[in-house]
């Protein structure tokens, strides 16, 4: 692991008062760079933002960017013109090399969900997402922020809570988010420079301090029960255990399997619990029920899997992300034939990854939804998790009958399209399709079509049913009958909304 000596906060303050003052943040970048050359620094991809700088001269924002984005060599006169250079040699964000200063660290411009201005620390090269790979092969790197890292950030739940804990907190940026609506926040890892990286994020952040501790999964918390649990753990399916920040050094999925099952136990009464995660697809088992199969006793779940890949793509994603295909050919090729040596060992077909998140409801009858959806979302979605769960509570607690003397709504921004043969008299089907939230589309037949359309509160969903029965000469008894599993599909897909208490007029 490596041992290179970290920054001390001592003067972050200081540093974040000029890095803002300079107009080193995520907008500001975006005025400097362009859109191209900054959306090319997302993907590790330099050489657009160097030629941006190149235009911008010696300004204190371009030094800062070649100097934390870049990391090239500033004259130390320019460096003093955008920091406090002494004060930042002394705590050790920058090194001094005759008339140059070097970065220590990566800093990165990151915007808050409500216009804050952070800034994510990180190990030198170790950018997520170039076409080269991280760019080091040390055991303990400490990456910066990714695409599995804005993805949980955008799916958490954000409710006021006392206490929240990210597992695996890395660079820091869920420890940092949950510093805005937490009371408490507490940051673990398996690497103890992780722990160092996420105090550097906070400090730099203007963000309260967390209780930062070292060990793996629930082992440094002990007995402790929380609000709010998030984790992007090194979730790789891989052939021993490389690198901390991907490989979790457990059979196949075992370390999301366990993470899974164990957090159940350090869920207080109504606490979420969200993960990124992959898992096997084992021939001969059907993944949904290996997935339901983790869900702990007492908690809701509500697991999607957003992709899913064949085990030679899977083993050529983590090849190349640790830039293993720019090393000797024979050993890339031993490299390959191990992953596939171990997924052939198992019966794995196939590695999907999505998302899980747990609710502790200790309810009888818990509500466990396992579902595929692969297409395009709205992120956050931290409020469309929330009201996942608050569905599934209203359907558990209706039946049939209290269904149909339930009143509806349809859920703002949902259209309805029609699909046939053109000039044909009659659709084909009809089609309800969300542009909020999931985004789903779902198939409805005439009734469905007509029931989600006159869905305004004003009537009950009985009332409703058999004013179509009359209209379409149908018999309303058995119209009731067959109708509710529908509704309900509508309701847990987030296309009709309950009002609780009937009828709002």
């Amino acid at each position: 692991m490596s041992t290179t000596s970290l920054p001390s906060p001592d003067s972050a303050a200081e540093l974040r008062a000029a890095l803002l003052a300079a107009g080193f943040t995520a907008d500001g970048l975006l005025d400097l760079l362009g859109a191209p050359a900054y959306a090319a620094l997302a993907r590790s991809e330099t050489v657009p933002a160097l030629r941006a700088t190149r235009s911008a001269g010696d300004t204190p924002l371009a030094s800062l960017v070649r100097l934390f984005l870049l990391q090239g060599a500033v004259p130390y006169v320019h460096a003093a013109a955008a920091l406090p250079v002494e004060a930042a040699l002394a705590d050790g964000w920058l090194r001094r090399e005759g008339d140059e200063v070097h970065a220590t660290v990566d800093v990165r411009p990151y915007g808050g969900p409500e216009g804050e201005d952070w800034f994510i620390v990180s190990d030198l090269g170790c950018a997520v997402g170039g076409a080269g790979g991280i760019g080091s092969r040390e055991e303990g790197v400490v990456l910066g922020v990714g695409g599995a890292s804005t993805t949980l950030a955008g799916i958490t739940v954000r409710i006021p809570v006392g206490s929240a804990l990210d597992l695996g907190t890395g660079s820091g940026i869920q420890a940092l988010h949950a510093a805005q609506h937490a009371t408490r926040v507490t940051a673990t890892d398996v690497n103890p420079r992780a722990l160092e990286f996420t105090r550097l994020t906070l400090a730099l952040s203007g963000a309260p301090e967390a209780e930062l501790l070292a060990g793996s999964l629930f082992e440094p918390v002990g007995d402790a029960t929380y609000d709010l649990i998030v984790s992007n753990p090194p979730f790789v399916i891989s052939p021993g255990a490389r690198l901390t920040y991907r490989d979790g050094g457990m059979s196949g999925d075992d370390l999301c399997r366990t993470l899974v099952q164990e957090a159940g136990a350090h869920l207080n009464p109504g606490g979420y619990a969200q993960f990124l995660g992959n898992w096997q697809h084992v021939d001969g088992e059907d993944w949904h029920d290996r997935l339901r199969s983790w869900v702990p006793r007492g908690c809701d779940a509500w697991i999607v899997q957003r992709d899913v890949q064949d085990v030679t793509q899977y083993a050529e994603l983590w090849l190349r992300d640790a830039g293993d295909h720019r090393t000797d050919p024979a050993e890339y090729t031993r490299r390959y034939e191990d992953w596939l040596d171990e997924f052939e060992a198992s019966g794995t077909k196939a590695v999907g990854f999505g998302w899980i998140t747990l609710r502790r409801t200790d309810a009888t009858e818990p509500s466990i939804v396992v579902e595929e959806w692969p297409h395009s979302v709205e992120q956050p979605l931290g409020e469309a998790v929330l009201a996942h769960f608050a569905r599934q509570d209203y359907l558990r607690e209706h039946d049939d009958a209290a269904l149909l003397a339930g009143y509806f709504r349809l859920t703002a921004e949902v259209v309805q399209e029609q699909v046939g043969a053109p000039g044909a008299e009659d659709p084909e089907h009809v089609v309800l399709r969300q542009n909020r939230g999931m985004r789903r589309a779902t198939k409805v037949d005439t009734v469905g079509a007509g029931f989600a359309g006159v869905c305004d509160g004003s009537l009950s969903a009985g009332r409703i049913l058999d004013a179509i029965a009359q209209l379409m000469e149908e018999d309303p008894v058995v119209l009731r009958d067959r109708t509710p599993e529908a509704i309900r599909l509508l309701v847990e897909q987030g296309f009709l909304e309950p009002l609780p208490g009937g009828n709002p007029s």
